[in-house]
């Protein structure tokens, strides 16, 4: 199921030419791939919160970049100098390397992170600009002026 064809939505939308593009990532997701386990909440209007379960990292092996629409979040496990000692019958925490992309909306900034209890917090604000919110347009009647008339509201 790789292909997905999304012409028909095409037909009735306009200005998502990336649509096709966020489509076929989508289906490249590995579904393996679920380390380290995370959620996304909505916290408030407009606020969201990205909770990433990463037990036995350290705040300092732990690293976020936002460039341009996508959040990467990256852990490196520090060298553990008392592995040579330490002999596990059983390991069940897993504290390899990984890297976690998110995609955000052009809207969505990243306005903070914390780390408590093994939990990395990722706070996120959705912010329209003035000229993305709604607005309404009046309509002139037929021969009476230039056109339309764009009211904000």
């Amino acid at each position: 199921m790789r292909g997905f064809d999304i012409s028909p939505l095409l037909r009735s939308s306009i200005g998502f030419e990336n649509l096709n593009r966020l489509v076929e990532y989508a289906g490249r997701i590995d579904a393996g791939d679920a380390y380290p386990p995370y959620n996304i909440e909505k916290t408030g209007e407009g606020s969201y919160r990205i909770q990433m379960a990463v037990a036995g990292f350290a705040r300092q092996e732990l690293d976020l970049t936002v460039q341009e629409n996508t959040l990467l979040v990256t852990g490196q496990a520090a060298s553990d100098n008392d592995a040579q000692e330490r002999v596990f019958l059983h390991r069940g925490i897993a504290k390899r390397a990984f890297e976690r992309r998110f995609q955000l909306a052009d809207t969505i900034k990243v306005i903070g992170a914390s780390f408590e209890n093994g939990l990395l917090n990722i706070d996120l604000l959705r912010e329209i600009p003035e000229h993305k919110k709604p607005r309404k347009v009046d309509i002139a009647a037929a021969g009476t002026g230039d056109g339309l008339a764009i009211a904000a509201e």
